[in-house]
């Protein structure tokens, strides 16, 4: 009877499981596979094409939003890296006390909601007289990429061990020459899986940037919402499809990535 009980509990979890998996992706594969739709109709296969793939990069609005959304990925997920690194390392050295309070407000951004966010940072900008652009957007990316990098910076900081920092400064090295001989070492997987996740968080972003961006400026995300509020073409599943295998690939390495053994 155990058994058999074991079985059916086994048996729907499996099916649950199933049923969600399904739910998650069924949409994105049926997205997929109309992409490379010959027919523009959604309800009818007309044969296997590259033509829609062959339209999106031949258009100069696509490669336009492609361009901003990887410099704008690139330059946030860098300037978060640098300031989200710091920031981890100061957080450790404090006492329990403050460094549990500051880890409190640094957790409370990626807690918030985006549109209150994006809506926070719009009028942050027009309050101080800041138009909005490429810069306000850039800005705004940093400012929810920095606690990413935090998250993933810490854990390899509280794993390191700050004797073999202080035996490197008796031995004589300076605090810079012993922080990148000996800690950074230690936590450069972190900080790389920071760089990743920021930039895909970056990358995929849309409420932030549809309310900083302005009038100026589009990326993939904003282009799409854009172009399917005037119908949906099939440009825009192939377009759609590249985001999503780009993402994937980013977070497969992101969390398959070799990671550095202690000895």
């Amino acid at each position: 009877m155990t058994r058999l009980k074991r079985s059916i509990r086994r048996i729907w979890q499996d099916f649950y499981l199933a049923i969600i998996m399904i739910f998650l992706y069924a949409p994105i594969a049926t997205m997929i596979v109309l992409s490379f739709n010959s027919s523009k109709s959604r309800n009818q296969w007309g044969g296997f094409t590259w033509s829609w793939y062959t339209q999106m990069f031949a258009s100069r609005n696509i490669m336009d939003a492609l361009h901003n959304t990887l410099l704008i990925a690139f330059l946030s997920a860098l300037i978060a890296t640098l300031i989200g690194t710091a920031a981890s390392i100061a957080i450790n050295s404090m006492k329990q006390v403050p460094k549990t309070i500051l880890m409190g407000i640094t957790n409370i951004p990626m807690l918030n909601a985006d549109i209150v966010t994006g809506i926070s940072l719009m009028l942050a900008f027009l309050a101080f007289g800041i138009s909005l652009g490429f810069r306000t957007v850039l800005i705004a990316h940093i400012t929810f990429n920095i606690p990413y990098v935090i998250l993933s910076v810490m854990p390899k900081l509280k794993q390191t061990s700050r004797s073999t920092y202080e035996a490197a400064m008796d031995l004589g090295a300076g605090p810079v020459y012993a922080f990148f001989k000996v800690v950074f070492p230690d936590i450069l997987p972190g900080v790389l899986s920071g760089f990743l996740l920021a930039f895909t968080m970056s990358l995929d972003d849309f409420i932030i940037t549809h309310f900083t961006r302005g009038a100026g400026i589009n990326t993939l995300s904003t282009l799409i919402y854009s172009e399917v509020r005037r119908g949906i073409k099939p440009s825009m599943y192939a377009l759609s499809s590249v985001i999503f295998v780009v993402v994937l690939a980013l977070l497969l390495i992101s969390n398959f990535a070799p990671k550095k053994k202690h000895s």
